[in-house]
């Protein structure tokens, strides 16, 4: 790999801590759930953590990222607080959206996280939007959306990845291809299982990367990125990664072999950041430091969680009334 800014220490040690930290609130966000404090669907991105924080590393602030209801990773690798999402799954008044939202619909607007969305595939339509105003207004904004494997097969998917193509929109499609489809195995979905072959159809760039380095990913993001910001249109990238739960917290996952699973666990992307920091000589003793640091803020995010207050009626009203004209948020 070429030497590049990611690839410095102090860069990964960054990204490091973030990845840890999505790692440790998935799992404590499982034990909750396992307990009663979190209801719904709990869709967990254990395993996918190189894919959000690889891209993410190369955006800029003022960019758009859109993504599915597996989007907790996502929320936090892009600014949002440990605090504000594990709320948010607790279904508090102190979450990313007053507890309405839960796990499928975290939404930051400071950070220009446009949403978990909840339909499958059809989020990708509404991402081109974004991307469109930033074409619009002449600015050099571009917008990163994610989706899964099974959003291809998707009538969303085709409608936004045809606009964008056409209308060369800065943004980048990114099918986060974890092999299932649910609990179906790709092989049994879809006839073509290089779904970035998929983007000479719409006449875009497409390629496909290994999804367990974050290094790796963010080198690849790079140019497509710079691409769409000098208005040459979208890219799509299939990023081969693996999920170690089920789809959701309520599938066991029988459909794979523990045997499968394991194996998989060798390309651990937390791991992998973990050891090249080792191989930059970077000392045992500062990643303790920083595991220490994380798990102390997701022990906060719990505690938060846990004695926050639920939405109130009034508050309830506001938001489904919209009486006033005022905005609930502010």
């Amino acid at each position: 790999m070429e030497d590049s800014l990611l690839l410095k220490k102090d860069e990964l040690l960054t990204l490091y801590k973030k990845m840890f930290l999505i790692r440790r609130f998935e799992e404590e966000a499982a034990r909750a759930y396992a307990q009663g404090k979190i209801g719904g669907f709990l869709h967990l991105y254990i395993g996918q953590e190189a894919v959000a924080m690889g891209a993410i590393a190369c955006m800029r602030p003022d960019d758009y990222f859109v993504t599915t209801y597996r989007d907790h990773g996502v929320a936090l690798g892009r600014g949002m607080t440990a605090r504000a999402c594990m709320a948010e799954l607790f279904g508090k008044v102190t979450g990313c959206s007053k507890g309405f939202g839960g796990s499928m619909h975290m939404f930051d607007r400071p950070n220009n996280f446009l949403g978990g969305h909840g339909i499958v595939g059809a989020h990708v339509s509404l991402a081109a939007g974004p991307a469109f105003k930033a074409k619009y207004m002449g600015e050099d904004r571009i917008t990163m959306c994610f989706f899964g494997d099974g959003a291809t097969n998707i009538g969303g998917f085709h409608e936004g990845i045809s606009l964008a193509a056409l209308w060369k929109l800065p943004i980048i499609f990114v099918c986060e291809n974890n092999q299932y489809s649910m609990g179906t195995p790709i092989s049994r979905t879809a006839a073509q299982p290089e779904f970035w072959k998929k983007a000479e159809g719409y006449n875009i760039p497409g390629f496909r990367i290994d999804g367990h380095d974050v290094r790796e990913v963010a080198e690849k993001f790079k140019e497509p990125i710079a691409r769409a910001r000098r208005g040459e249109g979208p890219t799509f990238i299939e990023v081969v990664t693996y999920r170690y739960r089920g789809h959701s917290m309520s599938d066991p996952g029988k459909y794979r072999t523990a045997a499968e699973v394991e194996e998989r666990k060798k390309q651990d992307p937390v791991r992998i950041a973990r050891d090249a920091l080792l191989e930059m000589k970077v000392k045992e003793e500062e990643l303790a430091k920083i595991d220490a640091l994380v798990e102390e803020e997701v022990a906060d995010a719990v505690k938060f969680a846990d004695e926050s207050d639920p939405p109130d009626e009034a508050l309830m009203h506001s938001l489904t009334l919209a009486k006033t004209g005022e905005d609930p948020y502010a």
